[in-house]
């Protein structure tokens, strides 16, 4: 790729950047978000065309103006979100946009074809299974499959570690190296810093849409790499879990939940997380978390059980019940469930409490302490870009999860449920929110910490239990962490 630059409305996402990858290569791309990773890698798979630049291949001049352009130079990409059809089988899902074969469709013909592929490749997965009863893991597979059933030579993948458990990771590596073997040129967009220098011949960083850094990975520490990524040396604080008196708990009983298809989706469940300690909830995306989360707030009913706030029992009382007995909330995608996205960051400041004095009088909104209670989160929480009569939309997504963390905490709450409350966060704002809670939590705050990224958790938590299919293992010490091991109860050992 040689001198790609992008313009969108309000950012220059690439700018001038030149990328080289080879045959044979595992080759990390790396940067902090909006660092223009993921728009360099749709311009080379044809989502965007760039605005100026150009893509060659073997030398000669690729025209890519969308994915089926991509295709025939045999480049795809496998995006953090997969794009597979749950109710069809995976066979199905491989077979979508084929033109191979004629209107009638030989099932078994198309399975062989796809299984020859497989069996090439080392890659298990059943092809009759549907794609909703497949883990996490299996399901990155088909997508990996799909893309060399096509005859893909040019594999990028995007943040692929961020919802798998280490064995799949190790398991997807291990896929990976034989891939390179293969002659395969492949792209891992990643954050994990530590996981890519394991497996990476080349890494490259972007900062502000900027190629910064180009390297072999031979010899490079985390430390280089930060430093490129961020601009400056980042000061990563050992996390100081303090022992904190417990005044309480957060307690619950036999708690059973559905999901949204009435499907039992938290099973009889009990937990109890006490004030001054950081509870996580470890578990692969889609194992109850969610629903047990909906729960505890009062956003979704119980079919059985109670939750209990120091011993009062709350299973009759709405959200604002629970709000008012000290819980608090962190919810994952922060522009839809956390903020009123319209609205100015003096109102939402006070959407859990803007019925409470001082923010009320009379009826109407007292609108001075509101103004003082919103200043005080921009300043103690470092809330960059914005003001008390900001639109919550015109913060950066760091910023907003700042101030959302900020607000949570300056509320008061004696408990906490926060919910991937790093997730898509860069390198400096996941840092900051970590000290955050850790701080919260020497202070006395009770946290349950659900979270996808175990390496957060371990590094976090004063206790873990794993979620598996609605049910909760025994909780892990601090002492006895072992992510292997956890990352096997993960995958249902022990269930």
């Amino acid at each position: 790729m040689k001198g790609i630059s992008k313009q969108f409305p309000v950012v220059l996402a690439n700018d001038n950047v030149d990328f080289e990858l080879h045959s044979h290569e595992i080759h990390a791309l790396l940067g902090e978000n909006g660092a223009g990773k993921t728009t360099l890698m749709n311009i080379l798979s044809g989502v965007y065309t760039p605005d100026k630049g150009e893509v060659y291949v073997d030398g000669e001049i690729a025209r890519i103006r969308n994915p089926p352009d991509a295709r025939r130079y045999g480049i795809g990409m496998v995006y953090q979100h997969f794009s597979l059809i749950p109710v069809f089988n995976v066979a199905e899902n491989l077979w979508i946009g084929e033109k191979r074969g004629g209107i009638r469709l030989n099932y078994a013909q198309i399975k062989t074809s796809i299984g020859e592929t497989a069996k090439h490749y080392g890659i298990e997965v059943n092809l009759d299974k549907r794609v909703e009863e497949l883990s996490v893991g299996e399901q990155q597979k088909v997508e990996i499959l799909k893309l060399l059933f096509r005859g893909a030579r040019v594999l990028v993948l995007d943040e692929p570690t961020s919802v798998l458990t280490p064995q799949e990771s190790l398991g997807l590596f291990a896929s990976l190296a034989a891939l390179k073997e293969e002659g395969k040129a492949i792209v891992v967009i990643t954050h994990k810093l530590y996981e890519i220098l394991g497996v990476a011949d080349r890494v490259t960083v972007l900062r502000r849409g900027k190629v910064v850094f180009t390297s072999p990975a031979a010899g490079l520490t985390r430390e280089v790499l930060t430093r490129a990524m961020i601009g400056a040396e980042l000061e990563v604080k050992g996390v100081q879990l303090t022992k904190v008196e417990s005044l309480g708990s957060l307690r619950l009983q036999s708690v059973s939940v559905r999901g949204d298809r009435r499907e039992a989706a938290v099973v009889s469940l009990s937990l109890e997380a006490k004030r001054g300690e950081i509870l996580g909830v470890a578990g692969v995306a889609g194992n109850g978390q969610r629903e047990l989360v909906e729960a505890t707030f009062g956003l979704r009913p119980m079919e059985a059980g109670d939750i209990f706030i120091d011993g009062k029992r709350m299973t009759g009382l709405g959200t604002k019940g629970r709000i008012n007995a000290g819980l608090g909330y962190i919810p994952e995608e922060r522009r839809t469930r956390a903020v009123a996205i319209g609205f100015t960051l003096g109102l939402n400041s006070v959407l859990h409490d803007h019925w409470e004095k001082p923010y009320v009088g009379r009826g109407m909104l007292s609108l001075n302490p509101i103004r003082r209670f919103t200043r005080s989160i921009l300043e103690k929480f470092d809330v960059k870009g914005g003001s008390e009569n900001a639109a919550a939309r015109s913060l950066s997504g760091g910023n907003l999860q700042k101030f959302v963390v900020g607000r949570e905490v300056l509320r008061g709450p004696k408990y906490m449920l926060a919910v991937n409350p790093t997730s898509g966060l860069d390198v400096a704002a996941t840092e900051y929110v970590r000290s955050v809670l850790v701080d919260s939590r020497n202070a006395g705050l009770g946290i349950v910490l659900v979270s996808e990224d175990l390496d957060e958790l371990l590094a976090l938590s004063d206790r873990i239990v794993v979620m598996y299919k609605g049910k909760l293992s025994p909780s892990v010490d601090h002492r006895d962490f072992d992510k292997l091991k956890i990352g096997s109860m993960m995958l249902g050992e022990g269930f």
